[in-house]
């Protein structure tokens, strides 16, 4: 008895087609073109979800060294402080208090010194 495939491959093929919505031109008509779009833009994702950590990195840097700048002391300076008196306040949260809550960061600044 043969194996008929249809209902597995139309599953696939409309799995494929419903991920490639949104693209432009035979890329949302056609499977093979679909299929090749989607793999890529999978790649692309999976890459920048990591780039993004790495960009983010650099405003949080960014954003911390203007703010110790304006009290006096550099970002290297005022990182270097942080670890040795061992307050344990990673980059994020530094650049998050530096924007919000400019006191606070003055406060954190002030015990580096």
């Amino acid at each position: 008895m043969r194996v008929k495939r249809s209902v597995t491959a139309r599953n696939r093929h409309k799995k494929i087609l419903k991920q490639a919505k949104g693209m432009q031109h035979a890329r949302t008509r056609s499977y093979r073109l679909a299929k090749q779009a989607v793999t890529r833009a999978l790649q692309y994702a999976y890459r920048d979800r990591r780039n993004r950590r790495r960009d983010l990195r650099g405003l949080w840097i960014t954003r911390i060294n203007a703010a110790v700048r304006l009290e006096g002391t550099t970002y290297g300076r005022f990182i270097a402080a942080l670890k040795a008196k061992n307050i344990d306040l990673d980059r994020k949260v530094l650049s998050e208090l530096a924007v919000s809550e400019p006191a606070a960061f003055t406060a954190v600044v002030n015990a580096t010194k």
